[in-house]
């Protein structure tokens, strides 16, 4: 076979050894693809159109021990590396340039136990997919709000979602997960078994290993009261959101989103998913549909599985994204006052500025209790410019900055490590807030697990001194 050039975490490009390169894929179970092979381009591609890395080496992982031997090569021969799960990051972090990537997407084995109602799915799972099964016996978890988000990456950084204020995050529900270290181990992680890695994963897990297996708590879920309601963008309509957000019970959540109207005017989208008694649901959300100057009600009874898709159409596959974000407890003035001047002119017609929520069962379990830290009442501000043409990514990109640049004043110091997008533009700093007052914690838990920063192309958490090779 021709000479493979891939990239080391060095960062200088080596000659991967032919015979090794042969024996690492006898033992493969999965496929491997080159930049020659048929299908590598619709490999390398991910959710974020704006996203345009060539991998080196692509190995489309079909168990845990094709997890094992990737993870192994990369650490012997300290080749930079990338792990693909549902591969709907916005910077794109499940794809490296000339490195190796370690494809989750074909592992989607999934089983339900009704009885006990949990689920064990494998790592590749996307939401969607996820839902589906779990709804065949009216059972849900905590999961994001859109359908094509892998389950793993989601859940490894704490996982927002719909049923977070009556069950808390997609990490609260996480009974179990099984990881494959630096050092090319597989780990059963739990409450008892290896229970700091298992702390770890809840909120930072990139940083510590390939997850290949996860298993949740299921809660019982069928339809909900769910859907928009559309107004003008006002700062009454920003006003009215923030209230009746912050006295909404546990079973009611809610995402706001400011987007451009078929008239090209500023509208804000109030979301919402109630679980509970319909009855109860309807009176609590009375003041929403009576706000003056609706645009659109789509608030019904419906399926859970479909209202995961409300955002899908908003969000779809391979258009260009950028986001910033914050976490702010108030949508006070001041932060009104920015997202009106911002949206006057917003740079494409298809840039949001959204509003996700994250309160009630989220909210009340303590900070230090699972690596993800920001347990209180708040939204995860985004700046979330997007389009169809790449001549427009310049310029909304700059916009982008700008106005979460404005909007710092009012935010926390603190920010979703699975909305931090832009670290190399932040600088460190933003990763710490990230991890928040878990940050030094983990950086021990790293010392231990991956002391050579093998699992780099992430939100980093830095060893405090990199020895070198890890040695399975």
């Amino acid at each position: 076979m021709p000479e493979l050039r891939i990239i080391r975490i060095s960062g200088d490009e080596c000659a991967l050894d032919a015979r090794l390169f042969e024996s690492f894929r006898k033992r493969l179970h999965g496929s491997t693809l080159l930049p020659k092979d048929d299908g590598y381009d619709m490999a390398r591609r991910v959710w974020n159109g704006m996203v345009d890395k060539r991998p080196a080496l692509i190995v489309q992982c079909a168990d845990t021990n094709d997890v094992v031997a990737c993870v192994n090569l990369a650490r012997e021969q300290e080749l930079q590396f990338s792990v693909r799960g549902g591969g709907h990051n916005y910077a794109g972090k499940a794809v490296c340039e000339g490195g190796l990537v370690i494809d989750l997407s074909s592992m989607k084995w999934i089983c339900v136990d009704p009885q006990r109602q949990t689920v064990r799915a494998q790592a590749g799972l996307r939401l969607g997919e996820f839902d589906r099964e779990t709804q065949k016996f009216s059972l849900a978890t905590t999961l994001g709000i859109n359908t094509d988000t892998g389950i793993s990456g989601l859940t490894l950084g704490g996982g927002y979602g719909w049923l977070a204020g009556r069950y808390g995050l997609a990490c609260d529900n996480l009974i179990s997960a099984d990881v494959v270290t630096a050092d090319g181990n597989s780990l059963h992680c739990d409450s008892e078994q290896n229970p700091d890695l298992f702390w770890g994963l809840r909120g930072a897990g990139a940083n510590f290993g390939v997850v290949t297996h996860l298993e949740y708590r299921l809660h019982p879920v069928d339809r909900v009261l769910g859907g928009m309601v559309v107004h003008p963008l006002t700062k009454e309509t920003l006003t009215f959101f923030d209230e009746f957000s912050h006295t909404a019970p546990d079973e009611l959540t809610t995402t706001g989103v400011v987007g451009a109207g078929p008239d090209g005017k500023a509208t804000f989208a109030t979301g919402i998913c109630y679980i509970g008694s319909f009855d109860k649901g309807e009176e609590l959300v009375k003041p929403l549909k009576r706000l003056p100057g609706s645009i659109a009600d789509s608030i019904s009874a419906r399926p859970y599985v479909e209202m995961q898709t409300l955002f899908d159409q908003s969000w779809p596959s391979g258009r260009h994204y950028y986001s910033k974000a914050h976490n702010i407890r108030r949508i006070a003035e001041g932060t009104i006052e920015t997202v009106l001047r911002f949206s006057a002119n917003l740079p494409t017609p298809h840039t949001n500025i959204a509003f996700q929520q994250l309160h009630g069962a989220a909210s009340r379990i303590r900070a230090t209790e699972t690596a993800f830290p920001h347990r209180y009442d708040h939204f995860d501000l985004l700046v979330h410019p997007a389009t169809d043409n790449s001549a427009d990514c310049v310029t909304m990109i700059d916009s982008a900055r700008e106005c979460w640049t404005e909007l710092k004043p009012f935010a926390e110091r603190a920010v979703y490590v699975n909305a931090l997008e832009d670290a190399a533009e932040e600088g460190e700093g933003r990763v710490r807030e990230a991890y928040g007052v878990n940050y030094d914690r983990l950086v021990a838990l790293k010392n231990r697990y991956d002391p050579a920063n093998l699992f780099r192309l992430n939100s980093n958490i830095k060893p405090h001194k990199a020895v070198g090779k890890v040695r399975g």
